[in-house]
């Protein structure tokens, strides 16, 4: 039986391997770490003894690859979606809070209602998005858009700088666009947002590595590849610590790791050279913890906490595009994001006790440049293929992005001619969103 070995076991990783396994492929996937997920995941923090997730992911109901991943795994219903369709944010420089609250509908009529706008807005400045549609090569998102506007203030640059974790000034247009053809321009119930009720391992994780196990196939922990072994333009042998595993003559490899560690194994692949970080701060509250409003999350401008999210006592910040904080201590870092936090849920007292998680290489550093380095799935071995959130996907370095690049090396492989191949309708019925999010989220 055809085996396809996956090196990686974060979303992408898992993606693929979902994906194969349930065409009836045989499926090994090898991890480095300890547990799968990679960027995507959960831990158990001794120091808040609470278990959080290493990062704080906002989704939205435009992301079909997300929502096909979860259907297939049967994780649906361990998401949790705003209803109605909010985006509530805060100025902590002035004190105003305001939502934006977009209509299901594919019709924007929500431009024309003052009180579903941001505050100081009109319709005519949300047309201002279309350039991004049009965008030539080497934009920045910062070009195409008002950047003295107050709707560029308070929603497209907090929101251009969560989706690219980079400056606006600095960010691909291109990218950022992609995400809008996909939300805003879909209509409301596209841009519906979605967190994990219990985490990301609980959402994701876990529910991937049982389908995959349950279907046949075997997650491999702590096996970290040291050498692809080439003959004849195939990979012939995976060489780990110890153990050579031969790669068969109809065997496949998804290469499903971070753009350095696949650059090491692959000299003289195109990849993203640079990178830039997210800090992530959690705060164990002695009592529940409730945003303004009951909101399940809040964006704020004007600070350095950037999006707030609340779990049973623990609210979790992310602050993107993070370099300028990165060498900072992990007391001071707790200290300063802690006043944004105060302030916003009205805590006084002394700040709780805290957590900061930083993610150096967060993402590829998406200007438009580096996007331009991001490589095909299929590489020069026949049998080798890429998969990862800094591959080709035409989208940012997202979880939306990481399950796309997933489905994408995975459906190449069926496309080779195995006999458990779907049809093309199949697999393209399978990457579709067939549900109505404003219906069944």
């Amino acid at each position: 039986m055809r085996t396809v070995h996956i090196v990686g076991a974060g979303m992408a990783g898992l993606a693929a391997a979902v994906r194969l396994a349930d065409a009836g492929r045989r499926v090994v996937v090898y991890e480095s770490a300890g547990q799968a997920g990679g960027r995507c995941r959960s831990l158990h923090d001794a120091v808040l003894d609470r278990p959080i997730d290493n990062g704080n992911h906002l989704l939205l109901g435009g992301n079909t690859d997300v929502f096909g991943l979860l259907d297939r795994i049967g994780a649906r219903d361990r998401l949790i979606g705003a209803d109605p369709v909010a985006f509530p944010f805060m100025d902590l420089s002035t004190g105003e809070s305001w939502t934006l609250r977009p209509n299901l509908g594919p019709v924007p009529w929500w431009m024309l209602v003052p009180s579903r706008r941001v505050p100081g807005t009109g319709w005519r400045d949300y047309l201002g998005l279309l350039k991004l549609l049009r965008t030539r090569p080497g934009a920045t998102v910062a070009e195409c858009l008002d950047t003295r506007s107050v709707l560029y203030k308070r929603l497209w640059e907090p929101l251009a700088v969560a989706a690219l974790n980079i400056d606006p000034a600095l960010g691909s247009a291109r990218l950022m666009g992609a995400v809008v053809a996909e939300t805003f321009m879909k209509g409301g119930a596209a841009c519906r947002p979605f967190i994990a009720a219990r985490g990301l391992s609980d959402t994701f994780v876990d529910p991937s590595v049982r389908f995959v196990e349950e279907h046949g196939g075997t997650i491999r922990l702590k096996a970290r590849l040291r050498e692809l072994r080439v003959q004849n333009a195939r990979v012939t042998a995976l060489e780990f610590a110890g153990e050579t595993v031969d790669v068969g003559h109809d065997d496949d490899v998804v290469l499903a790791l971070p753009p350095v560690a696949a650059s090491e194994l692959l000299p003289g692949l195109p990849v993203p050279g640079d990178s830039t970080a997210i800090l992530n701060a959690h705060y164990r509250l002695d009592r529940p913890a409730v945003l303004p409003g009951g909101q399940m999350f809040l964006g704020l401008v004007g600070g350095t906490a950037e999006w707030l999210f609340a779990r049973d006592d623990v609210i979790s910040v992310t602050v993107s595009a993070a370099d300028r904080l990165i060498d900072w201590s992990a007391d001071d870092l707790a200290n300063l994001i802690w006043r944004d936090v105060a302030r916003t849920c009205g805590l006084p007292g002394p700040m709780p006790p805290a957590r900061i998680i930083k993610e150096k290489r967060a993402t590829f550093r998406q200007t438009p440049a580096e996007s331009e380095k991001r490589p095909e799935a299929r590489t020069a071995f026949g049998n080798l293929h890429l998969a990862g959130d800094w591959t080709a996907t035409g989208l940012p370095a997202t979880i939306e992005g990481a399950i796309r690049s997933g489905n994408k090396a995975a459906d190449l492989l069926l496309l080779s001619g195995s006999a458990e191949t779907p049809s093309r309708d199949e697999m393209r019925a399978s990457q579709r969103s067939s549900l109505d999010i404003s219906q069944q989220a």
